[in-house]
């Protein structure tokens, strides 16, 4: 690691937690103390704090990369799907993820909820729950039915501890997760207000860590790269500012969000690992906690593809918000090959930045995307093309 520069040596660090398909990072928090158990769960939203508040630690599995050789996945998925669930079922299969004990799928898409079928026939001594959400965000309809998806997941985690989970302990978790998402938007507006003294490929990583560490640890982490980061000055450029979209779920390769900053952009908002920063606000600590979590969930939170959207209208309006909010230039719609939720999405949310006259372009990749340099030169060209029309 890099003693004289305090950033780097964080990045270093994320870097090496990336890179670990092995999840050494979780071994070595369960062997610090036998008995404990970890809890695995694939994007895009889980309510961490529940396996947070049973002593657990939440681990996000979001595929395998540009690392992994998919062998044995490959013989349980169609070719015309995305690559995700191959690489978690080859993760699965090599062993690499023996240190979980138990796995969440999130209500992402079909393919999803097909992998936590699967699962439960392949690893039949693991928990494995399908974590459904609502379609209703009526507070006595769907936020009913979400608090008692919540009430379940929180007495089957229970029963794996060995011990009811109480409402203090959700409490307690709730307000480790509202400075852990406080953090998160700290590192957001710090990028936004200064993209070149923190770049999308550092910011990337360091959310990365967050799917490994516990909450705590990763709050302190992200909290110090910003304090770090800030007192190195780095070059400024004349970049298009942008916004990127689509890659909720299956995540991009790291080359290639190099390749887009590389391009002449500077990524100022994204939707790279939604669980995150998926609840908008604070979450009251100190009241019914899976009452307050499901309100938080229906009225305050992201909007993505793979959410059910109430009213048409409401169509593209977290976009706009977010190309206002961070003064992005233009959008880059940048989605998983295959992904059915942001493939269908994409179109109507073109519509209404064209309506908008906000620029943007297009492509698709998978998590193992080898050629860079056509991705380089499209985005290249829109920053080019965005910089000549504000010329202009």
């Amino acid at each position: 690691m890099d003693s004289g520069n305090p950033a780097a040596a964080i990045v270093e660090r994320c870097q090496a937690l990336f890179d670990d398909l092995d999840f050494n990072a979780v071994k070595q928090w369960k062997a610090a103390q036998p008995g404990r158990k970890a809890i695995g769960y694939m994007p895009i939203y889980v309510p961490r704090e529940l396996i947070h508040a049973a002593g657990m630690l939440p681990v996000g599995i979001l595929g395998g990369g540009d690392s992994l050789e998919v062998i044995q996945g490959d013989a349980y998925y169609q070719s015309y799907i995305c690559r995700i669930p191959r690489s978690t079922i080859e993760l699965g299969l090599t062993g690499r993820l023996d240190c979980l004990d138990g796995m969440l799928f999130p209500s992402i898409c079909d393919v999803i909820r097909n992998l936590s079928g699967m699962w439960q026939i392949l690893f039949k001594d693991k928990y494995v729950r399908y974590f459904d959400v609502p379609q209703n965000y009526q507070d006595e309809v769907g936020g009913r039915f979400y608090v008692q998806e919540l009430e379940i997941l929180r007495e089957d985690l229970g029963r794996l501890r060995g011990a009811p989970i109480t409402d203090d302990e959700l409490n307690a978790s709730i307000a480790v997760y509202n400075d852990n998402r406080a953090a998160i938007r700290e590192l957001y507006a710090y990028r936004s207000e200064k993209p070149w003294q923190a770049p999308t490929s550092e910011v990337y990583l360091l959310l990365r860590a967050g799917m490994v560490l516990p909450p705590e640890e990763h709050t302190r982490i992200v909290r110090d790269y910003i304090e770090a980061t800030d007192r190195v000055a780095r070059p400024k450029r004349d970049n298009a500012r942008v916004v990127i979209n689509g890659s909720f779920c299956e995540q991009p390769p790291l080359g290639l969000i190099k390749s887009i900053e590389m391009s002449g952009c500077y990524i100022v908002d994204d939707d790279f690992m939604l669980v995150t920063r998926w609840l908008l606000d604070d979450v009251p600590a100190d009241a019914k906690p899976l009452e307050e979590l499901s309100k938080a969930f229906l009225h305050r939170s992201a909007s993505t593809a793979a959410k059910y959207d109430v009213k048409r209208e409401d169509k593209g309006v977290f976009l706009l918000k977010q190309v206002k909010t961070r003064a992005a230039e233009g959008v880059v719609f940048a989605a998983p090959s295959f992904c059915d939720p942001a493939l269908l999405e994409r179109p109507m949310l073109q519509d209404v930045l064209a309506r908008h006259g906000v620029p943007y372009t297009a492509f698709k990749y998978a998590e193992n995307t080898g050629q860079m340099a056509p991705i380089r030169e499209q985005a290249g060209t829109f920053a080019d093309s965005i910089k000549l029309w504000s010329a202009a």
